[in-house]
């Protein structure tokens, strides 16, 4: 296993991995959708089981159920850098204040509100795809949500002045690092899900957009918490987006719609 790989999984997820770590922790950011992607095999073959449940599945029970393995399998760390960007938007409007909120590792009301409004909305997104049957959408949102933070890592500087987690790998970030990342996306996107699959891509590229230009002129640039805010973000609008299309999204999933 390249070891930018195993560093990648190591970072993202408590999965154990073979193999020493890269020398340089940016040198993971091009297995971020990799590691997204596998995240995302986990949560649908857990989605899976709602079939063996009788009268047509407890849709709500397994989408609980792919809620608290998705949190587990990556220590809530996405989780906690979206708490704490929160907690710092709602406790200041000075940048260096906002920057030393989000450092702190006790959780505010801001924060609280806000996870557990995110955790709902998942679930409520989860399970409406559980029922729809097009669960197997969620391997593309995880792969392009991991995929997001290395744009943001690449295009944006680390807004801190010391060091953070964060650090080593926004300022070894190369831009050879997000053609790769983006390249595998695009190939899981389009080689799983057809022209829709690149949609979606897209449609989470402009979201990062606007959420980077926000990082940049509020707080000067991305940091550890942000990188997970932004996937955060990135994979609740992308679930919102994919469940409200409910059943209807089996008909474009793939090719064959094209020639039909």
């Amino acid at each position: 296993m390249p070891r930018g790989l195993t560093t990648a999984f190591r970072t993202l997820t408590i999965l154990p991995v073979p193999g020493a770590d890269a020398s340089e922790p940016a040198a993971s950011l091009p297995f971020f959708p990799v590691v997204g992607g596998v995240l995302g095999l986990v949560l649908w073959g857990i989605s899976l089981s709602n079939g063996l449940f009788p009268d047509g599945g407890w849709p709500a029970g397994v989408a609980a159920l792919m809620l608290v393995a998705g949190s587990l399998l990556t220590r809530g760390l996405h989780l906690d850098g979206f708490a704490d960007c929160i907690d710092a938007v709602g406790g200041s409007w000075d940048r260096e204040r906002r920057l030393a909120i989000m450092k702190d590792s006790h959780l505010g009301a801001f924060g609280a509100i806000a996870l557990v409004l995110l955790l709902l909305a998942k679930w409520i997104a989860m399970t409406r795809l559980v029922s729809s049957g097009t669960a197997v959408w969620v391997i593309l949102v995880l792969a392009v949500s991991r995929t997001m933070q290395v744009d943001l890592a690449v295009r944006l500087p680390y807004a801190r002045p010391e060091r953070g987690t964060g650090h080593p790998y926004v300022t070894g970030a190369a831009t050879w690092h997000l053609v790769v990342a983006a390249a595998a996306a695009a190939g899981i996107a389009l080689g799983g899900y057809g022209p829709l699959g690149l949609g979606v891509l897209g449609v989470g590229v402009g979201i990062t957009r606007l959420f980077g230009l926000w990082c940049r002129s509020r707080l000067g640039g991305i940091t550890g918490d942000l990188l997970g805010a932004g996937s955060e973000l990135v994979e609740l609008c992308l679930l919102l987006l994919l469940a409200g299309a409910g059943p209807r999204l089996l008909a474009y999933s793939g090719w064959d719609w094209i020639a039909s």
